[in-house]
Parts: C-alpha cells; structure tokens; sequence
C-alpha cells in the first residue's frame, strides 16, 4: 500500500470497530481523511487493536513525522545563563531528544476530544494507538486516577524521542497558592528523577499548568527554571534541559529568565 491507501485502510478498519460508524462516508480530500483519521484515533477506547493495523500505523505515522522539519538537540545552542539548559519554540513532537514530557490529565490516557489542540491529544495522535495502551495498562495496574505532581513514563512509539514522561500540573481556580507552587515544584522534579532513574540524556518541558490550566506564565517559567537548575545543581547530572514554549508570550518570558 502506498500512503494514501495505508490513511484509508486505517479509517475503514476504525470505523468497522463501531457499527455506530455504519455507512459513515470517508472524505475524497487528504485534509479530511488526515482529520478523520486523528478523531477516530482521539475518541477511540483502549482496547486490543490487531498487529496488522499497528504495523501499517506505524509505517504511516513515521511517514508523517518524517515529513516535519526534526530538530536534533544537537542543533540547538545552550542559553547563556546555563550551558545545560536550552530554550526552543516550536511543537515538541518534532524534537529528537531522548524524552519530552507531555502535559497529561488525570485518568493519563490521552485526550479524548477530537482533533482537540492541546499537547495531550497531540501527543497521543503522533506517537500512535500503543501509546494510549500503554498508559492504560499503567493506569488499570496503579487502581487510581495520577496524583498532581507525580509522573510516569512510557516509549515514545512513532515520535522522533525515545521517551514520553506525563505529568499532570496543579489546575489554578481562582488566585495562585504556595500548594499550588510546590505541586508545579513536584511535576518538574518527579520527570527529571524519573528521566535520570532511565538514563535519559537530554529532557524537553513543556510549559506544564499554563494555558487551560490557568498557572500563571511567568511564575510557572520562574518556578520551572529555578527547579532544574537547582535540581542540576544538586544533583551534579549532566542531563540537557530543554525549555520547549509555542506561544510568543513564554518565549519572552523565558528568555529573559535565561540570558
């Protein structure tokens, strides 16, 4: 199958899983066919998938990703205020690092709403089916839902990383809080023991808690540099920190916090 037959053989065995799917017409355009094929992948519960279709998902996942502009920590040049921390902006499923961190929700399985654009749904439709498999076998071993502040790690699957870490980040109703701030503490240091407990070399943070979940950029950005740096410090690791931002606000923020 070349890879529009791989998109379309996916989306037909997807919507043959659910005869609520019956009769459902597959676009003629390739945006429509690539969007239906992400919702199908969001709203889709986690159970067993056959090994053909992991493999044909694979083949055509990697593809995709392959078709993105990948940037290798290697090209990146470290801020001036710490030669072991990094600052890019752009869409952290394109980094070649050895972990990203994914800002999760609580039942750490993915973002069920389709063709939702946080980093969670993102995450999960990139990186394939596996992953949420993944995380459900995690979560149905552990009994409960994720504690804010701890964090979990799986294989990244399709992405150009080795390793995706999740953490969920305190949620800010109403005026900020220093429970507010240790838990945003507690995510940044559970991923690094957790990155460095796997040996991992070079580690990308999102801007966890900010945007829907209301923690104020620039404390978030203080709290977050000021964590790794300490925890580098005492440590002594010589991991690679990368402060991956998206928006133009953070980007200001953080380069005045690492000049």
């Amino acid at each position: 199958m070349n890879h529009e037959e791989q998109r379309i053989w996916m989306i037909r065995y997807l919507l043959n899983e659910d005869e609520q799917y019956t009769g459902y017409k597959i676009p003629d355009d390739e945006k429509g066919q690539k969007d239906l094929l992400r919702a199908l992948m969001n709203v889709r519960l986690p159970r067993a998938i056959s090994d053909e279709f992991l493999s044909i998902q694979d083949e055509y996942l990697q593809e995709e990703n392959n078709r993105e502009v990948i940037t290798d920590i290697t090209m990146l040049q470290p801020c001036a205020c710490d030669s072991r921390l990094y600052l890019w902006q752009g869409d952290m499923t394109t980094l070649r690092v050895s972990g990203v961190v994914n800002p999760a929700n609580s039942a750490l399985r993915g973002c069920f709403i389709p063709l939702h654009n946080c980093a969670d749904n993102i995450v999960h439709s990139k990186a394939g089916i596996q992953l949420r498999l993944k995380c459900d076998r995690i979560m149905c071993a552990q009994g409960h839902e994720e504690p804010t502040g701890q964090a979990k790690i799986t294989p990244a699957y399709n992405l150009p990383c080795k390793y995706i870490l999740h953490t969920v980040g305190p949620i800010v109703q109403g005026r900020l809080t220093k429970e507010h701030e240790r838990l945003l503490v507690s995510c940044y240091t559970s991923c690094l023991n957790l990155a460095a407990e796997n040996g991992l070399e070079s580690l990308a943070f999102c801007c966890i808690s900010t945007g829907v979940f209301m923690f104020p950029n620039q404390r978030a950005a203080e709290i977050a540099v000021e964590t790794v740096r300490n925890w580098l410090d005492e440590t002594e690791s010589g991991m690679k920190v990368i402060f991956n931002v998206y928006k133009d606000l953070d980007l200001k923020i953080y380069s005045e916090l690492c000049k």
